[in-house]
Order: structure tokens, then sequence, then C-alpha cells
């Protein structure tokens, strides 16, 4: 084990705690994390052409689920090998693999084919949204983090609304290879971008990879996310397919503890949740916060395209009135935080917010107007732009920087699952919600608004109200699970957040435990 050490000037613990060109670095981190949160977005825009070119209407599911499920199960892992072997050279090769899975699925000749690539690019993806928040955390204390809290927040909603208007720009006129194509030159910036700029300590310490670990968390992260997109809408909640996942989840859980608690160092050291309470409590709100915007991004659209006629054409700058705040409400109180070190408040007025926000949304109806409906969705706004990122400085003050990478890994995990689990119950929820007003329609939604005017005045109304049943059902139980949230900030201990990187920044020495947390 050795560590080489970085330049005095961009060392993270410099004089001003913070590298001087530390902005123009975050650019850098910024764009890779848009690259994988826009391709989603892009790639789920531009698939009604994609499956009119190569067929495979069969498989269509699996181009989603396979980049979902491996960018979920690689993502603790990326996190613990770059505490192993440094967090530069594992950001930079995990863009590199989303680069290359990128080319090889615009140059896809079937649907097979572009499961196998998406799978790769969920490879690569794992590995930059596990970096980010390790190399931030890495590059600016705690104390100082709220002043760049708007760099992720507007690379949030840059991904959530661009990502439909780009999907749909590129596809319409330059076809759907260049959904994936476009990643290239944007890749590449940023690999070079940040092999010029970024500077962190470069270390490597020799220890056994945890095999058993790794294999463990991968069949129960499957099995978790699996069963979360196939329930309710592939298959019955109670079906044969999904209750052996179910199992399989919960006794892989019980032997990847077991097997963690053995391991010299642990893919997912649980020595994090147990360190400071913290953690776990800012877990539970970025769950939350997770279901939230996926919640929110699928079906507030639906509403507004189905029940107000809102143009499908504009399906992103629909989301409009949810994301401007969060950008704004989140700039804001990460400048105040790092002013003051005060930042328990934040998440407790954030989730009273989104709790408050969701039961609104939770009483919309058919004759509920579009200013009403954005009104509501800006008070949930405001509670994710309380609520998201300092949940995520919470986190990161309350381990030490020496297992930060598997940290940020848990984290992201945790939102990543939170949203697949939150889509399941949600399309369950709605299903069952369509299916009790019209009996035989199986949960289909129409949302082309020449569709509707087509139907009958009888059969409209039957299916407005339905779907505005089933959007109540959604919205409600979203604010069961906000409250929940509050009462998780209710309980955060405000330590004193960090002004500089934590004792064990540089330590390599390798022993049976991890080391404790630094409050």
């Amino acid at each position: 084990m050795s560590t080489s050490p970085a330049s005095p000037a961009a060392h993270p613990t410099a004089a001003a705690g913070i590298p001087r060109n530390v902005r123009w670095v975050l650019l850098g981190v910024m764009l890779a994390m848009l690259l994988s949160m826009l391709d989603n977005m892009v790639v789920g825009t531009a698939m009604p052409t994609i499956v009119g070119d190569l067929g495979g209407l069969e498989h269509i599911s699996w181009v989603v689920t396979a980049y979902t499920l491996v960018t979920a199960v690689t993502t603790p892992i990326w996190g613990k090998f770059g505490d192993l072997f440094g967090r530069k050279p594992m950001y930079l090769a995990s863009i590199a693999v989303f680069i290359a899975g990128s080319a090889l699925c615009g140059a896809a000749r079937s649907m097979p084919e572009l499961i196998v690539f998406r799978a790769l690019q969920g490879i690569g993806a794992g590995g930059i949204g596990a970096g980010a928040f390790a190399l931030i955390a890495a590059l600016v204390p705690p104390r100082e983090r709220g002043r760049y809290q708007g760099m992720t927040a507007s690379v949030m909603a840059i991904g959530t609304i661009g990502g439909p208007l780009l999907g749909g720009f590129i596809t319409g006129h330059w076809g759907w290879r260049w959904a994936f194509y476009v990643n290239l030159p944007l890749g590449l910036l940023a690999l070079v971008w940040l092999w010029r700029m970024l500077h962190v300590p470069a270390r490597r310490i020799t220890a056994r990879i945890d095999l058993p670990g790794i294999a463990l968390l991968t069949v129960t992260i499957s099995a978790t996310v699996l069963a979360a997109t196939w329930a309710g809408t592939t298959y019955a909640w109670a079906s044969w397919q999904i209750l052996p996942l179910g199992a399989v989840a919960v006794l892989g859980l019980a032997l990847f503890v077991l097997a963690e608690r053995r391991a010299v160092e642990p893919v997912l050291p649980l020595t994090i949740f147990t360190g400071h309470r913290n953690f776990p409590l800012a877990t539970v709100l970025l769950l939350a916060a997770g279901v939230v915007v996926f919640g929110a991004g699928l079906y507030l659209p639906l509403f507004q395209q189905t029940v107000q006629g809102a143009s499908a054409a504009d399906s992103g700058l629909l989301l409009l009135p949810l994301m401007i705040p969060v950008v704004i409400v989140s700039t804001i109180a990460g400048k105040i935080m790092s002013a003051t070190g005060t930042y328990k408040i934040f998440p407790v007025v954030g989730t009273g917010f989104l709790t408050v926000g969701l039961t609104l949304l939770a009483t919309m109806g058919t004759g509920t107007s579009r200013i009403l409906t954005c009104t509501y969705m800006a008070l949930v706004g405001i509670g994710l732009g309380l609520t998201q990122q300092l949940a995520g400085t919470i986190a990161q003050n309350s381990v030490d920087m020496r297992d930060m990478g598997a940290a940020m890994g848990a984290v992201t995990l945790f939102r990543t699952l939170g949203g697949s689990l939150g889509v399941a119950v949600f399309g369950s929820l709605f299903t069952r919600a369509v299916q009790s007003h019209l009996p035989g329609t199986g949960g289909g939604t129409v949302t082309d608004a020449h569709t509707l005017d087509h139907l009958p005045a009888g059969a409209k109304d039957a299916y407005l109200n339905a779907v505005t049943s089933g959007t109540h059902q959604i919205f409600l139980g979203g604010a069961i699970l906000c409250a929940a949230a509050f009462i998780a900030a209710l309980c955060v201990i405000e330590t004193p957040l960090r002004k500089a990187p934590p004792a064990g920044t540089h330590k390599t020495t390798v022993t049976g435990k991890a080391p404790a947390a630094t409050p």
C-alpha cells in the first residue's frame, strides 16, 4: 500500500480548504453526471422509433430494465473501488465505460444487442453516480459544500426537463442512433477535462477484494430491482414470479450482512450505518426524495396531459414549476448552511413542504386548473430543494473520508432503489385505481388529446375520473412516506459541519475493522 502526494495547489486541504479551481473541476464532474441522467430520459423518448427500426417489441422493457439494474448493482462496487484504488482513476474509468457503451448502443443491429450494450452503459453510469458525490466530498468540506449545491440541483433539473426535449429533437432530426452518439463528444470532453484538471490524493490500498460481499450484494439488488420492476405490471404482486424474488432478496440481504461482518475491506461497510445515526436518517430522507422525484416526474405529466389537456410535445416543460424551485431554494439554503453551519432546519421544513404539497396534489380533480396544479408543484419543488441536497451533505458529514466512496455508493443506491420501488408501487396503485373505475381496461392509459376527444362523452368522463383517482392514490401514498421522512428529519443530530476533510483522509492502513465515523 502506498500514497502518492498531490500538488499543494490542488490539495483539498489547502489554506482555503478547497482547491482554487474547484468550480472548473466540479463543472467536469457535473458534465459526467448530466450525461448519465440525460441518457435514460433521451432514450425513453426515442424508444418508439427504436422499436420501429429494430423490432423486438416484446423486449422493449429490458432496454430500460437492463440499464437500471446494472447501474444499481455496480454503484456500491464502484464506490468501494474508489476508496481502495483512488477516486480519480475509478471515475475516469466509469466515464470511459459509459462512452464505450454509448458507441455500441448507437451501432446496435438488433434489440438483444441493444439490451446488452445498455447493460454496459449501466456499468459506467453506476460509477459516475457513485464517484461524483465522493469526489465532491473529497474536494469540498461539508461546511463549504452548500456554496456549490446549486450546480448539482441545476444538473438534476436540466436532466429531468431537458431529457425529453433533447430526445424528441435528436430522434426527429438526426435519428435514434444519435440519442447514443451524442454522448461521445460530451463524454470525451468530460474525460479529458477531468484528467487534466482533477487532482485528489492518489492512493492504492493493498487489500483482498470482498468477492463474497460483491456476489451477495449483486444477487440481493438484482432480485429487488427485478421484483420492483415487474410487480404490479408484468406480474401480480403475489405471483410465483415475484414471491421467489422477494425471498431471494431477503435471504441475500441476511447473508450479505454476515459476510460484511467478516470481511477485512467490506464492499459496503456496516460501520457507515452504525457509526453515526445521521447516516441512516439521511438515507431515509434521500429515499423519500427519490420516490417523489420518480413518481412526480412520471405521473404529473400524465395527469396534466390526460386530464388538463396539456400537449405531450411539451412534456419536459410541464415539470418547470417543480424543478425551478428546486434549483433556487437549494442554492439559497446551501449558502445559508455554509455561512451559519446550521442545517437541520432545512430537511425538517423541506419534508414538511413535501408532505403538504403532495397532500394538495392528491386533492386534484377533473376541474383543477393548471395554475393551481403549478402552485402545488412549486410547494413540492421547495420541499425537494430543502431536502435532497442537504440530506446528501448530512450523509457525507457522518462518515470518515476513507469510506466516503462506499458511503456515497450506498446513498446513490438507496436513491435508485427508492425510485424503482416507488415507481413499482405507484404503478400498481394507479393500475388498480383505473381498473376499479373502468373494469376490463387492463389499466391502459390514453394521453393523446385527439383520441380522448373522439371517445363518447360518458366514456371520456369515466376515463378522466379513473386517471384522477389513480393520481390521488399515488400522491396520497407519497405524502404518507414524506410524513415518515419528516419524523426522520426531526431525529437528525446537528453536529458541526467539518471545515476540512476529516481525519483519516490519508490513512491507508488496512485493519480488520473500518475506522469509526467522524461526526
